[in-house]
């Protein structure tokens, strides 16, 4: 599990010079950028917050998000 620490203080890679980028922690499995709808998985307790990787996954449901995430 991510800690709440590290999760307070991640933000949207794509969104974060321009807005605030805040993330919600979804399925305890994936963060989505409440600005662009970005999701970024959570593969083994570590969040991959790479742009591209939030990218493949912004136009699926986040109900559809399969938990746990593949790994890449």
């Amino acid at each position: 599990m991510v800690s709440k620490d590290l999760l307070e203080i991640l933000r949207c890679p794509a969104c974060v010079r321009e807005k605030t980028g805040l993330l919600t922690l979804t399925r305890e499995s994936w963060l989505i950028c409440q600005d662009c709808g970005r999701k970024y998985p959570i593969v083994e307790d570590i969040p991959v917050m790479l742009i591209d990787e939030g990218d493949k996954w912004a136009n699926t449901a986040a109900e559809s998000l399969p938990v746990p995430p593949p790994a890449r």
